[in-house]
């Protein structure tokens, strides 16, 4: 995911070549009346969510009947990768795409992105949480819609907390202090550590003060005292048993272990809880608890998250790419999500519907979402998850110290990061 100055040039010279080529969507590009022809719409949401996103982006076709959507489900993991490598190719990127936050600057400084000022795929943008839409901004212009928001929360089990007669941590100091307890009265770990995936490092970051990068001043961060801290963290949690970890396959080890119930507690977010509540622990849904991730010694953060949609620059049919993007975007295709899945809306207006306002999983992660911690938004933020990635297993495994982890994962930043100190 990593890559040079120079790799950066030659990626931008093909994007030119790929919007002259177009993404073999098919179709006629219409500047007004009916829309017709092809959209190829790269859905990479989970296995829980994608058939309620199949059903959504073709319903689409009935108001407008001369369009045939062609939905594709494609993994999360190689979603990026994949659309990069056929954007670059200028062949097989998709019309549109949903597009992870944190893809949206580095898509776009490639040109591989069709700007939406101006365009029908913006519509009502005062309507849009202001965070949300920061995401879909880069260079003062803008490169999506946003779709859903989210961010990391502390799911427990209920059942086995109180099984253990112990409270829901505040920090991770109280769940280390807990899960002793919590192994001696149900059997059961006390935590789920997502160690295969660095996203999963910045609620520990966050809880310590401190932050990847400042981008405004252009400064690396990520190797203070704060990135130390955090990595003594994740090793404090696992070396003391509090948590188990894997390297590999987080994702799905993390959903069977806290559905089996030989984890109590796990950190994620609303993408997961319809996942979680297929299992055998949570057949009584309330048995779910949602609370804030767990803070740090210095304070409490997790960071924003959430899905976009974006249209490729060298789509042959824009027109009805613009307005597939306005509609999956919509209220009414929010609301439907929202019923569905429990995900969070981009638009305020949505959160006003009772079928919202009285969702429960909303009234935990709305007021988390408003807290959550901006991302920097520049066009290496994606690539800035990889070091950490290497040093999270690092220091799991005992190949390095904290202190080593963070200095490597900041001086990985300053190679990456030319112009930041």
């Amino acid at each position: 995911m990593r890559r040079g100055m120079a790799t950066t040039a030659l990626a931008a010279g093909l994007a030119l070549a790929a919007t002259a080529c177009g993404s073999g969507g098919g179709g006629d590009q219409q500047s007004g009346g009916e829309l017709s022809g092809t959209v190829t719409f790269w859905d990479t949401s989970n296995d829980a969510e994608k058939a309620t996103y199949k059903k959504l982006a073709e319903s689409f076709e009935k108001e407008h009947p001369k369009v045939d959507v062609k939905y594709v489900s494609v993994a999360f993991g190689e979603a990026n990768a994949k659309f990069k490598n056929a954007a670059g190719a200028g062949a097989g990127a998709p019309d549109v795409m949903r597009t992870e936050v944190a893809w949206v600057a580095d898509f776009a400084n490639l040109g591989y992105l069709a700007p939406l000022d101006g365009t029908p795929a913006l519509d009502d943008t005062g309507d849009y949480l202001p965070q949300a839409l920061g995401s879909t901004e880069f260079k003062d212009k803008t490169y999506a819609v946003p779709q859903v928001t989210d961010t990391l929360g502390l799911f427990y089990n209920k059942r086995l907390l109180k099984q253990a007669g112990v409270e829901v941590p505040k920090t991770f100091a109280e769940l280390t202090a807990a899960a002793e307890q919590i192994k001696e009265k149900t059997g059961a770990t006390a935590l789920y550590l997502r160690g295969d995936d660095p996203y999963w490092f910045l609620p520990y970051l966050y809880g310590e003060g401190g932050d990847l990068v400042d981008a405004r001043d252009k400064v690396v961060t990520i190797d203070d005292d704060a990135g130390v801290k955090a990595f003594k963290a994740i090793k404090g949690l696992v070396d003391s048993k509090a948590a188990v970890t894997d390297a590999t396959d987080g994702q799905e080890n993390q959903l069977k272990a806290l559905k089996d119930g030989s984890v109590a507690m796990a950190i994620s977010g609303p993408w997961d809880i319809e996942g979680v509540r297929a299992g055998k622990e949570f057949k009584d849904k309330k048995n779910l608890g949602v609370a804030p991730v767990p803070g740090g010694s210095a304070s409490q953060g997790s960071p924003q998250g959430g899905w976009n949609l974006s249209v490729y620059a060298g789509s042959k049919n824009l027109q009805a790419s613009y307005a597939f993007a306005r509609y999956m975007s919509s209220a009414k295709i929010q609301q439907q999500t929202t019923e569905q899945l429990s995900l969070l809306p981009t638009r305020k207006s949505v959160y006003t519907l009772p079928s919202v306002k009285n969702n429960e999983m909303v009234g935990f992660f709305k007021p988390a979402v408003d807290k959550a911690v901006q991302r920097p938004w520049i066009a290496e933020g994606n690539a800035l998850f990889e070091p950490i990635k290497v040093q999270m297993n690092k220091v799991l495994t005992g190949a390095s110290t904290p202190e080593q982890a963070a200095k490597a994962v900041g001086d990985s930043y300053r190679k990456l990061l030319k112009d930041y100190k």
